[in-house]
């Protein structure tokens, strides 16, 4: 059965995510899929880019790509995770890889949440809903 009703994973609130992918398919598909008139998505095409990106905004949450040329999304999340800045934001790893070994590096490094490429675009939409509510519950819990 078909809703009429858009799908809108985010309802009130402005957000603001950063999808950071060196594959230019990937953040148009990030684009396109995530929008909404409450969501604002940025794209970066590597992990420096991300960074200065970063620098710049406050961004609500990141869904990094693992393998891109340069710095990997490993490296990122471990810088931002290294900055106190950071320490609220959740990040989501996104990435083709989904042995026992990426998916603990990704989390040592302070990932908050994993996905398995090809991305199902809607339960990214609700994973992202999810992980946003429960990053306000425990800010407003601490």
């Amino acid at each position: 059965m078909s809703s009429s009703v858009p799908f809108s994973y985010v309802r009130g609130d402005r957000i603001e995510l950063l999808v950071v992918d060196d594959d230019p398919i990937q953040r148009e598909f990030s684009t396109v899929y995530l929008a909404t008139p409450d969501v604002d998505v940025t794209t970066s095409e590597s992990a420096e880019d991300g960074l200065s990106k970063l620098a710049l905004v406050d961004f609500d949450m990141l869904l990094v790509d693992v393998d891109m040329p340069g710095m990997d999304g490993i490296e990122m999340v471990r810088r931002l995770r290294a900055n106190p800045r950071y320490d609220g934001v959740p990040i989501m790893v996104i990435t083709g890889r989904e042995d026992m070994v990426s998916i603990d590096q990704a989390y040592e490094a302070g990932a908050t949440s994993f996905m398995c490429k090809p991305v199902n675009w809607r339960l990214l939409g609700h994973q992202v809903r999810f992980l946003l509510r429960a990053h306000r519950a425990l800010s407003r819990a601490a």
